[in-house]
């Protein structure tokens, strides 16, 4: 069964904001999909056995604030 997580991250304007999220995300084992909105600010990933700590890392490492 496919979990789905979503968070707020501001800062977010431009598509290299959206593209830099992604890639990060993406990465984190068990990351199926994201789906980064960047006019409600809204992170949505879904995967298998998702690690809150391991996506809120990889959203930092985008530069970013997960809440």
């Amino acid at each position: 069964m496919s979990d789905t997580v979503t968070y707020t991250v501001s800062g977010m304007t431009c598509g290299h904001c959206k593209a830099s999220v992604n890639e990060e995300l993406s990465a984190v084992a068990g990351v199926d999909s994201v789906d980064v909105d960047l006019d409600t600010k809204l992170v949505k990933v879904s995967g298998e056995a998702l690690d809150d700590t391991a996506l809120r890392t990889a959203i930092a490492a985008a530069g970013y604030d997960a809440e």
